[in-house]
């Protein structure tokens, strides 16, 4: 496990530079419906169960881009830039005619979520502009900078969170005004979410949030190895160019506070009988005969009291807590903040996976990171592998540590309801 050395945080040296682009959006006298090329992110995709689904929903589903299928990396990347090509040429794909900044609305019964979509202007995590909480993996860093180099394109937005002051101006009266217009697009996906988008093209209006922002830092939420791949290509081309600058949306949350879930891991080569056996003597473990949902009440009541995770896999669930004390010491770095050493995933990563299960969590052959729950458990059932279930964190406690400069182990959080992707995409040449 690669731990970065904690910084404290420094001022940040300017805010948010958020930039209108013309936005790449779906044709729908193209498509058979804006919902069917849809897709969640692309690490949120469950594959292949997943990405079947979705390929088959429409011919042009937007996963054909972020998740081509091919016979090697280069393949798929080159599949992409392709398709990509071929849809702009035949129309599927049109720009819009002239920049701006996109009011995005999701909404689910009650719960109601707004931001907006811009070109950001990139800053390393020196500058305190744009905190990352968790490790990145390079191979995926390595993925994502392939397709975008073959596609130039940010084919979907990040998730960052900012905190606003309740202002009547500025972003957030922009786009509570906005959304009082007739939306460009309107769609309702399979899982009950309704979206909806507007775009800002009046120059005041863009000032008006370009102005408040840049006195806000964000934190991200959903997307670091996206940022992380941003910043690579960054690097990668002489400044100034479109690459200085990455497709996110920006939430308020102390207007529209997100919900954060956790991410599950699978151990493909790990049986569950083999996982308890060597947490003998290290862990308290308990067989619970019940459903999932009974499962996931156990483990939150668990975690209340301490490190706690749900192991499945075998048809039962094992709640495995109380880790000896002596083996956190031996195993979890003493440099970071108690917050960091005391996380879920820290004693995961750092304590089971490095120390007793031995398991290179760098290696997709071995560990996978999964959103939905069911899906990890039925994976684990169906493979004969561990499925690991974990509690979420507190935004809080996500946010206290960014603003000290210490990241998070890989995959600690969800943040949500996360941007559909397909509503809009940012090409690097227009």
């Amino acid at each position: 496990m690669n731990y970065a050395g904690p910084a404290e945080a420094t001022p940040a040296r300017s805010g948010l530079e958020l930039t209108p682009f013309r936005g790449l959006r779906y044709d729908p006298d193209r498509v058979g419906s804006l919902a069917a090329v849809t897709s969640p992110p692309y690490d949120v995709v469950v594959r292949p169960d997943g990405l079947l689904e979705l390929e088959s929903a429409d011919p042009h589903n937007i996963v054909r881009l972020i998740l081509p299928q091919d016979g090697t990396p280069a393949a798929r990347n080159q599949q992409a830039a392709e398709t990509l090509r071929l849809w702009l040429s035949e129309g599927v794909l049109t720009t819009d005619p002239e920049p701006g900044l996109y009011v995005y609305e999701q909404r689910d019964g009650d719960m109601v979520q707004r931001g907006i979509i811009g070109a950001l202007r990139l800053s390393e995590p020196s500058d305190c502009v744009v905190l990352p909480h968790e490790d990145v993996m390079p191979h995926v860093i390595a993925d994502r900078a392939a397709l975008m180099r073959a596609t130039s394109a940010n084919l979907e937005p990040l998730l960052l969170t900012y905190r606003g002051n309740g202002s009547r101006v500025g972003t957030a009266a922009v786009i509570e005004r906005t959304a009082e217009r007739p939306p460009l697009l309107s769609t309702t996906t399979e899982d009950g979410f309704s979206h909806r988008l507007w775009a800002v093209t009046d120059p005041a209006e863009l000032a008006e949030i370009q102005t408040d922002l840049h006195h806000h830092q964000a934190l991200i939420a959903d997307g670091h190895h996206r940022w992380a791949t941003y910043l690579r290509l960054r690097a990668e081309h002489p400044s100034p160019s479109p690459w200085d600058y990455g497709l996110v949306l920006l939430v308020d949350t102390a207007r529209y506070p997100l919900r954060v879930r956790a991410i599950h891991r699978l151990l493909h080569r790990l049986p569950v009988a083999d996982a308890l056996t060597a947490l003998t003597g290290s862990f308290r473990v308990r067989h619970l005969d019940v459903p999932l949902a009974e499962a996931l009440e156990a483990l939150a009541a668990a975690a209340s009291e301490g490190n706690a995770f749900l192991l499945a896999g075998d048809g039962a669930f094992h709640l495995v807590d109380r880790p000896d004390p002596g083996l956190l010491a031996r195993t979890i770095p003493a440099d970071r903040p108690e917050a960091w050493r005391t996380l879920d995933a820290t004693v995961l990563h750092a304590t089971l996976l490095d120390h007793v299960w031995d398991i290179p969590e760098d290696s997709p052959a071995h560990i996978a990171y999964i959103h939905d729950t069911t899906a990890t458990v039925e994976k684990a059932e169906r493979d004969g592998g561990t499925a690991v279930l974990m509690h979420p964190v507190r935004e809080e406690v996500v946010r206290d540590l960014a603003r000290q400069g210490v990241t998070m182990p890989r995959k600690s959080t969800s943040f949500g309801p996360k941007p559909a992707s397909g509503l809009v995409l940012r090409a690097l040449s227009l």
